[in-house]
């Protein structure tokens, strides 16, 4: 018995006949009342019975019976496939070391940071008591704790300092991995940080933005900044090339100021931001579409007053989930800003950007899946239901072995794609990764979105009625992985990007995608037990590729309404023949062999089962419409 069970025991025994050992202190809360209320009397009977303690909910009193909660333990030991992805790959005492302390931190002082985080949001001061304007958010001291631990622990410079070469990505968003469920959304800044520094590092580091870069990926806090991406407007959204309004007005000594309304901007209590806006020529005229977008660099700053220079926070975002960050909407009138783009080549600029920021997404989507089978799990040891604890129930395991499948290959897929970054950034990628780069990025961040909030909604369901409570944070969960499928592009912007991709590499991104999932099957030919799997993959593909010629008979309107199903196609196939491989490698479990069968009882093809049933034929697309807005027949 514990020291903590022990004293737990001793402080109720003589008032309790029963106790419920091990509970955490907080959640025991046990009251009693032995005088009676005025003006009331007990009968003989109760009296009696309660003299004998069998009046555990009289007055007072509520029972001794209190449910354990799931626990947090170090979120990097308890992930049996992060370890073995690692083992495999990134082999080094170093980073095991670096992770496994990280987790540990994570669990015992990070999460209670995250919580404390979502409970004191942000909020909006615009003025100070004696009427200045003033534009303070105002955030909680874990989210400022949150960017300090952020530069400590290299969560964006481990991505540049490159200290394991081909593998630094991958060690770096595997801290994230860990890190991000317990962060109170800090992750999101980081991405756009992360972003922005990809960004001015494809550009060339110098003035005026090489002090920005030194600080976005310092380890110091005292020098850290955080940058903001404030792109979306009014009219915008994804469609940035029309929707984006606001102009960039020439100054003589070569800077620029900006003016317009940014109607979404995440993470505002940043240090800089990156911007597109059209800039104006000597008559005050801007060229209309993407051609006239280029990029800005401005530094959020404040004047001897207090004042914020060339901006005015409108309002905060009362948002669905992802309350813990401050998004807010802005006013630029007249903020300072440097042009970082060629005039006209905003949007070609921030395509690192968005390679980073998905990547970012995805980290995120895994990690939330993660986390909440990890406390599902750690709940099933702990909750009885009809005379036996939860995991001793098949239907409740074969649940949770679902959801574990599905994290497992989001995992993987994600990891992949950190993979291809990062032998791309060192120098190593061929022309092969470079395309399987290309098309991937919008493939995870798209399917792995989706998957987050049905394995969250699901892992919160495990919980029963406690899942839904909000005092114990398990609905927040569910609330911030639905951003995740919006975030960056939605599942159909994303699943467009994707036909992109092909259409603009002339195929070589599927010819890549093909001929690697290939070789990743290669290595389990001669497995026996692998077998099922490697003939649903290998099947799968076979059909993947029959769709694709069809398709390119077909008119381009085909293609379009098979984009969703074909992103998907591509994400399961290739998750497939990932858990495969995985399974393969010589320290490979049981565990791995049986998640790839699971995974395989999918439908890995949904494009090809739908174009048998004639979905994509043109003629659906007015039926489609027709259904959407059916009104009743008047008369």
């Amino acid at each position: 018995m514990s020291m903590c069970s022990a004293l737990l025991t001793r402080s109720v025994a003589g008032s309790c006949s029963r106790v419920w050992c091990g509970v955490p202190p907080a959640l025991v809360h046990i009251r009693s009342a032995s005088v009676a209320e005025p003006g009331t009397r007990r009968s003989n009977e109760e009296q009696l019975w309660e003299a004998a303690g069998y009046l555990p909910f009289s007055r007072a009193k509520i029972g001794s019976f209190f449910q354990e909660r799931p626990v947090l333990k170090n979120p990097f030991l308890e992930d049996a496939l992060l370890r073995g992805y690692l083992r495999r790959h990134l082999p080094q005492e170093a980073p095991f070391s670096d992770l496994c302390a990280f987790g540990e931190r994570v669990a015992n002082e990070v999460d209670d940071w995250g919580r404390e985080c979502e409970v004191t949001p942000p909020r909006l001061v615009h003025f100070d008591p004696w009427g200045r304007r003033v534009d303070h958010i105002v955030t909680s001291p874990a989210w400022k704790r949150m960017k300090d631990l952020s530069a400590q622990e290299g969560l964006v410079a481990i991505g540049y300092e490159r200290s394991f070469g081909e593998w630094s990505r991958v060690y770096q968003m595997s801290k994230l991995y860990i890190f991000s469920p317990s962060s109170g959304l800090y992750t999101c800044p980081l991405a756009m940080t992360d972003g922005a520094a990809k960004v001015i590092q494809s550009i060339g580091v110098s003035w005026p933005v090489d002090e920005a870069y030194g600080r976005l990926t310092t380890r110091q806090p005292e020098r850290f900044w955080t940058s903001g991406q404030w792109m979306t407007e009014r009219q915008g959204g994804s469609d940035v090339a029309s929707g984006t309004e606001t102009v960039a007005v020439p100054q003589t000594d070569g800077s620029y100021k900006l003016h317009g309304f940014k109607w979404f901007t995440s993470a505002t209590d940043a240090d800089m931001t990156l911007t597109l806006a059209r800039a104006q020529d000597r008559t005050g005229a801007t060229t209309p579409g993407s051609r006239g977008l280029s990029l800005f660099y401005g530094e959020v700053s404040r004047d001897e007053d207090g004042r914020l220079k060339g901006i005015e926070v409108q309002r905060l975002k009362d948002k669905l989930g992802t309350r813990q960050m401050p998004t807010a909407e802005l006013l630029l009138d007249g903020l300072p800003a440097h042009r970082l783009s060629e005039e006209g080549k905003g949007v070609a600029s921030i395509a690192n950007m968005l390679t980073i920021t998905r990547i970012h997404n995805s980290t995120s989507a895994a990690a939330a899946m993660r986390r909440v089978v990890q406390l599902a799990r750690d709940y099933a040891t702990r909750r009885t239901a009809f005379g036996k604890l939860l995991k001793d129930h098949p239907l409740h395991m074969q649940t949770l072995a679902r959801m574990e499948v599905e994290t497992r290959g989001a995992f993987l897929l994600v990891m992949d794609v950190c993979r291809l970054l990062g032998r791309e950034e060192n120098g190593m990628a061929t022309q092969l990764d470079a395309h399987l780069l290309r098309l991937l990025t919008p493939v995870a961040k798209l399917y792995t979105g989706k998957q987050a909030v049905a394995v969250v909604s699901e892992g919160l369901e495990s919980f029963g009625g406690q899942g839904y409570i909000e005092d114990t944070g398990l609905p927040g969960l569910l609330r911030d992985a639905q951003v995740l499928s919006i975030w960056e592009g939605t599942t159909n912007v994303l699943s467009l990007d994707v036909l992109r991709s092909v259409a603009r590499s002339s195929g070589m991104v599927l010819h890549a995608y093909f001929t690697h999932a290939k070789s990743l099957l290669a290595g389990a030919s001669n497995v026996s037990s692998l077998a099922p799997a490697v003939k649903a993959v290998d099947g799968a593909l076979s059909e993947l590729e029959d769709f694709v010629q069809i398709a390119a008979t077909r008119a381009p309107g085909y293609l379009e309404l098979a984009a969703r199903d074909l992103a998907y196609s591509l994400a399961r196939i290739y998750m497939g023949a990932l858990l495969i491989d995985h399974a393969c490698w010589k320290g490979a479990s049981s565990s791995d062999t049986y998640a790839a069968l699971r995974w395989c009882e999918h439908d890995l093809c949904p494009v090809a089962t739908k174009q048998a049933r004639g979905c994509y034929d043109l003629s659906t697309a007015p039926l489609d419409a027709a259904l959407v807005y059916d009104r009743p027949v008047q008369g």
